[in-house]
């Protein structure tokens, strides 16, 4: 079996390729109808073993093999890899849905050997039914990619991983199982064992990443990192990947790599598909220096020849930054992984970590009006609980994997008694508050830098690698930043602005009287708004302008004036007017009043507010946001028929820029276009 292996191996990979220590171990396990759990780094090949063990079992007459994975739109270059041994692999995922019928004739004809799924999919009941009731009793082999999700100690817990425990308790024992992870320590591993069972064997190898070359590089302010990176960008080997920790940060990247003549894009998980698809080609091929990711581009990438990896900011987790520089370096000799940190760096993992579960409060209230309904759906959750979408969902979730309750187009409670483990909820939470913590000790320590990591995942072979910059006792890159770079990339953060986009529609269930498309005649044009809320650049002077120094300074309305004059093919303002505020009357009302003499425009007091309404951000969904503004203000003055600039200094929803222009325009003005100083909308984290 071992020379059928060894030639299946050269046939898949090339004629000089060998096994790795421990993956023939692996197959082994897998032909014995063990339960085996292998932890082994990034790029060692954990793919390798479960495409050949698929391809043994099926040859000597087993059924096909069901393999679980987050990352089916990242695992094309594995699968052209199986194809190349005679594997016929089917994926029914939600990126391939025209797709899925022909994958259901070739499972049902028994005429494919490996069958690829989300964790989602084991919540569809369609697909249980059509799909896995027709395997269950004659599945080969059962794989469970990236193993760390199934634990919430984990640096990526997913829920819908833990439908797969009941899964693979309906086995029979002869299924042999195999869960694959770089990046579980022992706390994860000790979780994987007793939710799969005590016969689970372990497989571990060496986590050091012998071809990375570490360095830290600590430069507080963006406009250092941004005038570093491209300062050293084009000495860096070959191709490779900037990590950021939000979409705003990998646009804002790309943005400025890209005005300085580099060949970069942005890539995170809210970009089509085919987009994707297209760039991540294009990083493959070598056709662009580096795409700026959210962690979106992550577990399953495989670029062999993948020659850097920069952190734009560090990573939440000694986990997490493993797992993120294992990208690079697969086939290489040597490959450059740099972090760079900054000072905004713990508030953005702050915010991660404080809404990574929903609170007691809100699953209680979730539960409580699910049990009271008779049937529920999350846009009547959303409205009536004034709970945000994302989190709601986090909740409902959890709820269902839980098993309190159940969906048929909408939510209803099972007779399972309500509990909500909130001592491990505190503890994971903790965890993860530690983690970070080591990243900060990660970032100042003089040790090894490899060897701290491996030993964070619990290595026991973990050792000086000797290539690091503390190993070699010197910087690898210069951290030094020329300061005509330092300038100009200051002035690319003060010039960054971002569009502000009509609303079209009224929510869901309408907001007062108001509902369905909002007439294009009474929709706002694009808009600006110049900051994103203590962010680099305008968005940090802002934050102190408007809480400390009760004014706006005159660099913030130079910037607005500047950004007003860049609104293009906009109809140009003939008047300016502005969105009143009850708490600070005078600090956008004096904005207005700056701008307009700045323009040498009238300027005229037309709207006002007919109640002292809570504020838009503690209004946490589109429903109660529209709601809150629709009966917040009135016109009381005469409209000019011109077109209008509407001035608000702070915009989160949109809908008090939609309900103020919707306004304007029913009383004889011109086209609304609606400026703001900055956005408080929450940041996109991939």
């Amino acid at each position: 079996m071992f020379e059928r292996a060894n030639g299946l191996l050269r046939e898949m990979l090339g004629p000089d390729v060998r096994f790795r220590e421990g993956q023939w171990e692996a197959i082994q396990g897998v032909l014995n109808r063990k339960r085996t759990l292998l932890v082994q780094r990034t790029g060692w090949g954990k793919s390798v073993v479960y495409f050949l063990a698929t391809k043994l079992l099926r040859d000597s007459g087993s059924g096909p093999a069901l393999l679980v994975s987050p990352l089916l739109s990242l695992m094309r270059n594995q699968i052209e890899m199986a194809e190349r041994i005679g594997i016929r692999a089917v994926s029914i995922n939600s990126a391939n849905e025209e797709d899925w019928p022909d994958a259901i004739r070739a499972i049902r004809a028994n005429e494919c050997d490996i069958i690829l799924i989300s964790p989602e999919r084991l919540a569809n009941s369609k697909f249980r039914s059509d799909v896995l009731d027709q395997i269950a009793a004659g599945i080969g082999l059962f794989v469970v990619d990236e193993a760390h999700c199934i634990s919430d100690w984990g640096h990526d817990f997913r829920p819908d991983y833990r439908r797969i425990i009941s899964l693979i308790r309906s086995f029979p024992p002869s299924v042999p199982i195999l869960a694959t992870t770089a990046t579980a320590n022992n706390r994860v591993v000790d979780d994987i064992k007793e939710q799969i069972g005590d016969d689970l064997s372990i497989l571990r190898g060496s986590l050091t990443r012998e071809s990375l070359k570490l360095q830290v590089i600590s430069l507080a302010d963006q406009a250092e990192r941004l005038a570093w990176l491209s300062h050293n960008l084009g000495s860096l080997p070959g191709s490779g990947i900037i990590y950021c920790l939000t979409v705003n940060d990998c646009k804002r990247v790309a943005g400025w790599l890209y005005s300085r003549g580099y060949p970069v894009a942005e890539y995170y998980g809210d970009l089509d598909n085919a987009i994707r698809i297209e760039r991540e080609q294009q990083l493959l091929n070598n056709d662009i220096k580096a795409l700026v990711a959210t962690v979106a581009l992550g577990m399953g990438f495989d670029k062999p020849d993948l020659g850097f990896v920069v952190h734009y900011q560090k990573p939440g987790s000694p986990v997490s930054y493993y797992q993120q520089i294992g990208r690079a370096g697969r086939r290489l000799d040597e490959a450059l992984v740099v972090l760079l940190s900054g000072q905004e760096d713990d508030d953005i993992h702050n915010y991660f970590i404080g809404t990574a579960f929903p609170s007691p409060g809100l699953f209680n209230r979730v539960l409580d009006y699910i049990e009271n309904g008779s049937g529920v759906g999350p846009r009547e959750l959303e409205r009536a609980l004034n709970a945000s979408k994302p989190v709601l969902e986090k909740c409902l979730k959890l709820m269902e994997v839980e098993g309190l309750i159940f969906k048929d187009k909408k939510y209803f409670r099972t007779v399972k008694p309500r509990g909500y483990d909130i001592d491990r909820l505190n503890r994971v939470t903790e965890l993860r508050r530690h983690e970070l913590s080591r990243m900060n000790e990660f970032i100042v320590t003089e040790e090894c830098l490899m060897s701290y990591i491996a030993r964070e995942l619990d290595d026991s072979l973990a050792s000086d690698c000797g290539k690091c910059a503390n190993c070699i006792g010197g910087p690898i890159l210069d951290s030094t930043v020329p300061e005509d770079l330092m300038i100009e990339s200051s002035i690319f953060l003060r010039r960054t602005d971002y569009p502000l986009e009509p609303r079209k529609k009224w929510p869901t269930g309408g907001a007062g009287g108001f509902k369905g498309n909002i007439p294009a005649s009474h929709q706002t044009l694009p808009g600006k708004v110049l900051a994103i809320y203590g962010d680099a650049g305008w968005g940090r002077m802002f934050k102190e302008d408007k809480y400390s120094l009760q004014r706006y300074r005159d660099e913030l309305v130079d910037a607005m004036v500047s950004m007003i004059e860049r609104l293009g093919s906009q109809p140009f303002p003939q008047w300016v007017t502005w969105v009143p505020s009850i708490r600070r009357p005078e600090l956008v009302k004096g904005l207005a009043v700056s701008i307009a003499a700045r323009f040498h425009l009238p300027l005229r007091e037309v709207l006002s507010r007919v109640r002292e309404a809570p504020s838009q951000k503690t209004m946490l969904n589109s429903q109660t946001q529209a709601a809150n503004a629709v009966n917040a203000y009135r016109i009381s003055g005469q409209c000019l028929p011109g077109p209008v600039l509407l001035v608000d200094d702070m915009v989160d929803s949109r809908w008090t820029l939609t309900v103020c222009g919707y306004l304007l325009r029913d009383n004889g003005s011109g086209p609304v276009i609606p400026v703001a100083l900055a956005s408080t909308a929450q940041r996109g984290d991939d």
